[in-house]
């Protein structure tokens, strides 16, 4: 086998429910559906609730408390990946990859968490969490520029460049976009052509005006099919260039996302929409992402992965990709996740049991909250507020509409998922009780 390319695009924001081919018929996003058509669709993807922890757990294999990123980085803060904790970009460099992140970083600001110091041959883009939709201050070529022309667009024919100027020799791009982060406008007029005048298929929120969720709607889709548009153009670079099928393209959303779903809009750390009044969360809204994976030499074509799988599960996937091409890797790697690579060769495998996954909301408001997910139950212990403790029944309630915790008939695997929780908090050297 050879030593494939490999193309993350990372979109910052996309709710699973906002792809076509998840079963949206309002939006427009035929080159993400031609991804799951021509390659493998997650249901059951999850992640961190908010960005740089989920960044951090795809870039390292480790939980966010590992590696001291507890929630999104702010621009007054100086946190990030800690030194000494391995990324994946790291082990890609070393094992003859050249590596490339053109978008949205948030794994640190500071020299030392630079992506140039982090393993990254070549950036371009922004460190911290948002940045324009057009007109955009950019990074290129160690300098702070700004811009003309809508964001998307521009980080875009830089990573057609970079492919181009890379095609002769094994490639890693992370290409990380800012869409469709708030705001999510202006779009290119093109983008925006899709939705103009339609009336969209939306959550019922009371007291809130219904035109207005309709105009939140279609700038959060605009943004999205400006996204699958240029998805489109690096397809059809891959094609032209005779990359296709040595390529590994992987498509998913930082984290999830609610645009009145709960009455909330936003993610882990959402408001009630219309207010400024917070409501940290786990919600399946929140934590379940899109993830599609093309790999033509080794994913048969349209398949489905009903699987639950982390972020955490990346890492340890292009290791095992990497020594399938015959790459040693020396360092004594230990990350939390499961390689994925039985799955992507269509073997019938339940991987994870369970799925584990933390969040320390600081800024808005205070959340410690722990989740133990199987494929049918959730709790979330809230060690801020033992009060605010939930437990949903995702078989017989999807939708998280009953907190059921405390129930006198789910008493006994309410107490074995809390046990489960604190063994596993002891595992993981989770500080947090």
């Amino acid at each position: 086998m050879r030593k494939p390319n490999i193309l993350f695009i990372l979109t910052d924001d996309q709710a699973q429910w906002a792809v076509g081919a998840y079963g949206n018929e309002d939006i427009y996003t035929p080159n993400m559906d031609r991804l799951a058509e021509e390659g493998m669709i997650f249901t059951q993807a999850l992640t961190c609730p908010v960005c740089s922890p989920s960044r951090a757990m795809i870039m390292t294999g480790l939980y966010p408390n590992k590696v001291g990123i507890d929630d999104w980085i702010s621009p007054e803060e100086t946190e990030g990946i800690l030194p000494g904790r391995l990324t994946i970009a790291e082990v890609l460099k070393k094992a003859g990859y050249f590596t490339g992140l053109i978008g949205k970083w948030h794994l640190g600001k500071e020299e030392i968490y630079h992506p140039l110091n982090r393993g990254f041959d070549y950036f371009m883009g922004f460190l911290g969490g948002g940045n324009n939709p057009k007109d955009p201050v950019l990074e290129v070529e160690g300098k702070e520029k700004q811009l003309k022309g809508f964001t998307i667009d521009i980080v875009t024919q830089d990573a057609i460049r970079f492919i181009r100027e890379n095609k002769d020799r094994p490639f890693a791009l992370f290409f990380h976009t800012r869409e469709p982060h708030m705001p999510y406008t202006p779009t290119p007029p093109e983008d925006m052509a899709h939705y103009i005048n339609k009336n969209l298929k939306v959550p019922e929120v009371e007291n809130f005006p219904i035109e207005e969720l309709q105009e939140r709607y279609r700038g959060y889709y605009a943004s999205i099919s400006s996204i699958d548009r240029n998805i489109g153009y690096l397809l059809e670079e891959l094609n032209n260039l005779g990359l296709r099928n040595n390529t590994i393209v992987i498509f998913m959303g930082d984290n999830g996302y609610m645009i009145g779903h709960h009455n909330l809009e936003t993610k882990g750390n959402a408001w009630y929409i219309g207010t400024n009044i917070r409501r940290p969360n786990m919600f399946e809204y929140s934590i379940l992402v899109p993830l599609i994976i093309r790999w033509p030499e080794v994913i048969e074509k349209s398949s489905i992965c009903n699987e639950m799988i982390s972020s955490l599960d990346f890492f340890p996937t292009l290791i095992e990709i990497l020594k399938l091409v015959g790459i040693e890797i020396s360092e004594d790697l230990a990350p939390d996740g499961i390689s994925i690579m039985p799955l992507l060769q269509g073997k019938t495998i339940k991987l994870h049991k369970e799925i584990h996954l933390l969040y320390d909301m600081h800024h808005g408001a205070e959340a410690h909250m722990r989740m133990l997910r199987t494929e049918e139950q959730k709790l979330i212990l809230h060690y801020e507020d033992e009060s605010k403790h939930e437990f949903y029944n995702l078989k017989e309630d999807p939708e998280e509409e009953k907190n059921i915790f405390g129930r006198e008939d789910i008493k006994g695997i309410q107490n074995k998922f809390t046990s489960e929780i604190k063994k596993w908090q002891k595992e993981i050297e989770d500080t947090v009780s």
